[in-house]
């Protein structure tokens, strides 16, 4: 049996109950241990670097880890460093994201990396207070770069870590709300190792991610803090963390056309603000038309109609708003005279940036379904 389980079984039997402050005091010598024997092999964390640890930081809100290894690998490639994300075009930086998500995570990276390149002299800045200050990092991120890179003592409290936290405590808070992840961020200030502070919170991050896990039942055999967790000892694992019911999302109905000439395909850009701000899309209606309306509407802004047929029908979901979407694939005798860029395939692969919440078309024209 290892050494940290043992110590805690001494724990589990003390007759004066631990504060919450010492029995999160008491996770540091288990925490460090276990994560040393393991953590995961992930790029970032093979060169820990400010840079590094910054964008896979960004990359991975909203995000799984095994989802963002390739576009981490490709964006290294692409940006390797401030000075080129500062000086990026934005159409490539966009289309280098797609497919992450979150457009706006993008568009402040290449924000924050002008300020760095500006103020900075190119370099994070080796400061909690500084990283704060820039534009799409917030406690958690900033905690997150302070510590695994430049070894600055603060915590990083992201969703996995006030799981993990309010289990041990057996908290009923409110885990959505800003003042119980403030809450938790000085309890840990106060709690954790002097020294170690990156292990620390990736330990906390890997114990959410692999064992205390977002979904299902967590692991508890495999928790190096089994003895010392209330919500396990008093059958409250289902029921921690708690969160209050969000609001259901509002859904919108829209119709997708599929508009191609000679082998080109028209696509639009989308408004400098608000969802999806900037980005390129198949032109769309609102509603669910039928191929009646589809065919009328088109003739009104001058298309000339040679063949239409259903696209199937597709769903996405973004953090406030759900769209279901039908489509229709409709082969033009000429170009659509005004409001539309019509290119070829490769172009839309390798240049324009379309969101994810149009996946399913992109198939369709491929063939793919």
């Amino acid at each position: 049996m290892e050494q940290w389980y043992e110590g805690l079984q001494i724990l589990e039997h003390e007759s004066q109950p631990l504060t919450p402050m010492e029995r999160l005091k008491a996770i540091n010598g288990p925490l460090l241990s276990w994560y040393k024997g393991h953590a995961r092999m992930l790029p970032w964390r093979e060169r820990p670097e400010p840079y590094r640890v910054w964008i896979s930081e960004i990359m991975l809100q909203q995000t799984r880890v095994e989802a963002v290894k390739p576009y981490f690998a490709r964006f290294m490639e692409v940006f390797p460093d401030v000075k080129a994300l500062a000086e990026a075009d934005d159409e490539r930086l966009l289309k280098v994201w797609e497919g992450l998500g979150y457009y706006n995570r993008a568009r402040n990276l290449k924000k924050a990396a002008g300020i760095m390149a500006e103020s900075y002299g190119g370099q994070l800045p080796p400061s909690y207070e500084e990283l704060m200050k820039l534009p799409g990092i917030g406690s958690y991120t900033a905690g997150a770069i302070a510590s695994i890179a430049y070894g600055i003592r603060v915590p990083a409290v992201d969703g996995n870590v006030l799981r993990v936290i309010s289990r041990i405590l057996a908290s009923r808070e409110d885990i959505l709300k800003a003042s119980v992840k403030k809450k938790t961020e000085k309890d840990l200030m106060e709690t954790m190792p002097e020294d170690r502070a990156g292990e620390f919170n990736q330990g906390l991050m890997e114990i959410g991610a692999m064992v205390c896990v977002p979904n299902g039942q967590p692991r508890c055999g495999q928790c190096p803090f089994s003895s010392l967790c209330l919500a396990r000892k008093h059958g409250l694992l289902d029921s921690i963390p708690y969160k209050a019911q969000k609001k259901p999302r509002r859904v919108e109905e829209r119709t997708v056309l599929l508009l191609e000439y000679d082998h080109e395909i028209a696509i639009e850009k989308r408004p400098d603000k608000g969802l999806l701000a900037s980005l390129y899309q198949f032109p769309n209606l609102e509603g669910h038309a039928d191929s009646h309306t589809v065919c009328r509407i088109l003739r009104e802004q001058g298309a000339e109609i040679a063949k239409i047929e259903t696209a199937g029908e597709a769903k996405h979901i973004f953090s406030h708003v759900e769209w279901h979407m039908k489509g229709y694939r409709i082969l033009l005798k000429g170009k659509m005279p005004e409001g539309y860029y019509f290119v070829d395939r490769q172009e839309i692969r390798t240049k324009y940036p379309l969101p994810n919440a149009f996946s399913a078309y992109i198939k369709v024209l491929n063939g793919e379904s």
